[in-house]
């Protein structure tokens, strides 16, 4: 049995491109999301949220991680106008190349 109060194999991950944006389900519920706009080459992190009840298990790092991970695989650099997004990437420097460079935003 394990502590972990958000098991992996009841979240799932989906990247509902109509909607321009990741969601996290627990179970059948959307636990939170991250909002993007893409033009061309650069994704562009606008809005990040975590249903209250469910913040603090580290749902929305789960999300983010797996936006910039899908953003590497397509090439794609990255703008991260949510703050939250911005401070995952300063605390995982593993992701600060995917950065698009200041002068170029």
């Amino acid at each position: 049995m394990s502590d972990d109060p958000m098991p992996d194999a009841s979240l799932r991950i989906v990247n509902d491109t109509g909607a321009s944006r990741y969601e996290l389900f627990v179970g059948d519920v959307r636990g939170g999301f991250a909002e993007y706009d893409i033009d061309g080459d650069t994704i562009t992190f606008s809005h990040t949220v975590t249903t209250p009840a469910l913040r603090g298990n580290g749902l929305a790092a789960r999300v983010v991680r797996r936006a910039l991970d899908d953003a590497r695989a397509a090439g794609q650099t990255v703008v991260p106008r949510c703050w939250f997004v911005a401070q995952f990437i300063d605390e995982n420097p593993e992701y600060r190349d995917l950065l698009l460079p200041p002068d170029r935003r």
